[in-house]
């Protein structure tokens, strides 16, 4: 007999192995769910215990080695189901799933933040550090997503799942993203704009299908493709409020700097520009807590039109 803690943190049980292995099969308990046997003290994985690794073998396979699916294939699959998204049943779904994990969702967005911050106060070896990581790190923020969305339990820890065999493929998926998006924004708006949404599921089918970064991006490209609009309209939908408050701290900045340049004459006033810059300090800070919301709200929402696609079940009804 044993006790267990399920996916809401409560405990239940006593149950009898069979009962354990009947959930696993069901997906409703995995390797990493916690039990206890009875007469013991110590919570333990489910993975440690012999008597249930038939069962997590079953319904949790081990993965794929990295490059051995074929992403024509993962693509062929996912445009032949036809799924049609719907932005609205994504976004509602993106908003439950962030209740429901805020937390987590929160303090996960909060650590890639601070991340991100503290590199940017190195010169130049912090800024090149980001870039060099910021795959395996964005990606293994989409994993902690993605895992709640199939209701598998995910910790803040998950963030730094990346930052093992496949760091390479999320690396270069990264950079490789970076450079020709912008590439594509020099070149023109339109193929920058086209690239940046078509590529966004490529950080997860590195996670997921485990598929090496090119593959990863042709696959994502060729679903999205299909469903662009619907893509690009989660994202302008979900990132909305931050769009617009970016768009007014843009004219406010200019409101400011125009009529100092204009007054400061040819030498610098070090200490007006210092004054200047005090002031639009709160913008930045607001800016930042806004984007601390809307990141995980857009993610949880893009995480579910992902699974939709590409995920190994069918997609919800609207």
């Amino acid at each position: 007999m044993y006790k267990i803690i399920g996916g809401d943190r409560q405990e239940y049980g006593p149950v009898t192995a069979d009962q354990i292995n009947a959930w696993i099969l069901e997906g409703r308990a995995n390797g990493q769910t916690l039990a206890q046997a009875q007469g013991g003290t110590e919570w333990r994985a489910l993975s440690s215990f012999a008597e249930f690794s038939a069962a997590l073998a079953a319904r949790f396979p081990a993965p794929p080695l990295v490059g051995s699916a074929d992403p024509g294939s993962v693509a062929d699959a996912a445009l032949t189901r036809g799924v049609e998204l719907n932005i609205g049943s994504c976004l509602s779904r993106g908003w439950a799933l962030l209740v429901n994990n805020f937390a987590l969702f929160l303090g996960a967005s909060l650590l890639l933040l601070l991340i991100r911050f503290s590199l940017g106060f190195v010169p130049i070896i912090g800024p090149l550090a980001y870039f060099i990581i910021f795959g395996a790190l964005y990606g293994g923020f989409l994993l902690v997503f993605l895992r709640r969305v199939r209701g598998e339990p995910a910790g803040i820890g998950d963030l730094f799942s990346a930052f093992g065999q496949d760091f390479v493929q999320f690396m270069l998926t990264g950079i490789v993203i970076a450079v020709l998006t912008f590439i594509g924004w020099l070149i023109c708006l339109l193929p920058g704009i086209y690239l940046a949404v078509a590529w966004k599921f490529s950080l997860a089918l590195v996670a997921d299908k485990r598929l090496e970064f090119w593959g990863a991006m042709e696959a994502s490209r060729r679903v999205i493709t299909r469903c662009w609009f619907h893509i690009f309209g989660i994202l302008v939908i979900a990132y909305l409020p931050l769009i617009l408050f970016m768009c007014y701290s843009l004219i406010h900045v200019f409101s400011v700097m125009i009529p100092f340049l204009m007054n400061s004459g040819s030498a610098p006033n070090f200490q007006a520009i210092m004054k200047m810059a005090i002031s639009l300090a709160p913008l930045s800070l607001a800016q930042q807590l806004i984007a601390l919301v809307t990141v995980p709200f857009a993610t949880a929402s893009l995480m579910y039109a992902y699974e939709d696609l590409f995920g190994p079940r069918p997609a919800q009804a609207p």
